[in-house]
């Protein structure tokens, strides 16, 4: 068990997936300068009440799940604001948290066991090539890799890749996509993911 930093959004990141986020927010400027410094991870955790930005009297109420986030490249265009990239790594489970004076949760939290890496099925192999498509179509409208909404490198091949790479595409609410977060088995995440494509008229 760990104690981690939480940056509550309202989204859910995935293992591998692309962050980029604006910082301007006291409380987490000096977290990312921390976190840029001592080459630390932070918590992205999804926001279930409230606001990204503190307001006064406004409650947050956090999921109980979230991924580490490693910075990967950062700006700083004005004083008071840092412009980070960010890849998902490993997912976690909150056991407590608690708000600091300054507004920062903290947390102690759990790691989530890492996807095994297994090959698509035939079976999934239409939820992978339908992926493979989109980042086909982006590619040719010369969307920059900075603007695209999936990092490279593209791993169409493995199934925890695919399957994550569409949770946070697809617009599910929070509940559902905090569900296939914390489904360890990738295969099944894949098959979950092929019913909500094919229910939406998104698969040949």
């Amino acid at each position: 068990m760990a104690s981690i930093p939480l940056f509550p959004l309202n989204t859910i990141l995935f293992p591998d997936g692309h962050l980029p986020l604006q910082v301007f927010e006291v409380r987490y400027l000096d977290l990312i300068k921390r976190c840029i410094a001592n080459d630390e991870e932070f918590g992205v955790v999804p926001l279930l009440e409230g606001s990204e930005t503190r307001i006064p009297d406004k409650q947050e109420t956090l999921s109980d799940a979230g991924t580490m986030a490693r910075i990967l490249e950062w700006t700083a265009p004005l004083p008071g604001l840092l412009q980070i990239s960010c890849i998902g790594t490993t997912r976690f489970q909150i056991r407590s948290a608690e708000k600091l004076k300054h507004g920062l949760w903290m947390a102690e939290v759990d790691q989530v066991p890492e996807d095994m890496v297994v090959p698509v099925p035939t079976e999934q192999q239409d939820v992978a090539n339908a992926l493979g498509s989109l980042i086909r179509s982006l590619q040719k409208k010369q969307i920059s890799t900075a603007n695209m909404p999936l990092a490279p490198p593209y791993r169409l091949d493995e199934a925890g890749w695919v399957a994550n790479r569409w949770c946070e595409l697809l617009r599910l609410d929070v509940g559902e996509k905090q569900r296939l977060l914390l489904q360890e088995n990738p295969v099944l995440r894949l098959e979950l993911i092929q019913d909500v494509l094919s229910e939406n008229g998104l698969l040949d």
